[in-house]
Formats: C-alpha cells, sequence, structure tokens
C-alpha cells in the first residue's frame, strides 16, 4: 500500500519511527514533513495530507501531532477525508472496518513507538467490511460530504 505521513513539530520524532515501521511492513510512505521540532501549524500539515488521499495518489494518510485531535479535526474538514484519532488497537482497525477511515490520527504525546507499530499495523491491515450496513452508512457520509 502507498501511504502518506504528515506530522507537525510535536510528532515529528515519533513519526520517524512509525516510518521506519511502515517501511518494514512492505508499505511505500510519502513524508511529507515536518522535518524537525521547529513550530508548524498542523492544519497545514492536514490539509497535505488529505490532498494526497483525495487524489488517489495514495490509499491511505496518517498524521502524528501532540494529541492526534487537532490533525483529525482539520483533516475532516477535508471533502472526502475520514479521520480518526486511534490510541488502541481497536479502533485503529474497527474504524476502517465500519467507518472506512481513510487518515488515522495518533498523539505523540499519547502513545510511545511500540503502541504506535501496533496501531499502524492494524490499521494498514484493515478493510473496509463488505456488510450492507456498514456500506450504507459510508454512503450516507458521502451524501454528507457532498451537501458541504
Amino acid at each position: 500500500m502507498r501511504l502518506v505521513i504528515g506530522s507537525d513539530h510535536a510528532g515529528w520524532s515519533l513519526k520517524k519511527h512509525v516510518i521506519e515501521h511502515i517501511k518494514t511492513l512492505g508499505h511505500q510512505v510519502v513524508d511529507i514533513g515536518s522535518f524537525d521540532d521547529k513550530p508548524v501549524d498542523f492544519p497545514d500539515i492536514a490539509r497535505e495530507v488529505a490532498r494526497k488521499v483525495t487524489s488517489g495518489e495514495v490509499e491511505r494518510g496518517i498524521m502524528v501531532c501532540g494529541t492526534g485531535v487537532g490533525a483529525s479535526i482539520a483533516a475532516n474538514k477535508m471533502k472526502g477525508i475520514r479521520a480518526a484519532v486511534c490510541h488502541d488497537v481497536h479502533s485503529a482497525h474497527q474504524s476502517v472496518e465500519h467507518d472506512d477511515v481513510n487518515v488515522m490520527c495518533v498523539g505523540a504525546q499519547i502513545i510511545g513507538p511500540w503502541l504506535a507499530s501496533d496501531l499502524i499495523a492494524s490499521f494498514l491491515a484493515a478493510e473496509f467490511s463488505t456488510d450492507v450496513d456498514m456500506r450504507r452508512r459510508v454512503e450516507k457520509l458521502h451524501a454528507m460530504d457532498a451537501e458541504g
């Protein structure tokens, strides 16, 4: 799978670990920054992650900020994005299986490298359910996107 990853200054150090883990799982990753601890605005990073996902350049995105919350809020402002904060393995896979989440957001101030590795593996292994109820609900999300 081809992925995009972005972080703000609070998440850049964990992002380095996440990138290495993604590669060990056999996936490709596009890193759009940040590349150091100099302050950046997470909405700018979220916009770039979202653009790569919605354009089809990548299949999914990952964002790392302090808590994951700001990144999730910003990413969800973009049409076609379904972002979720995931700090446990169950949410990491179920968000994809039930809600077709395409951007996972994690908080570097909340989780460490080991849990991040488990979350990434769970998120990337998950597939959207073929269950008619799940599909119907996500179609309603698409309709809400179209309404603006």
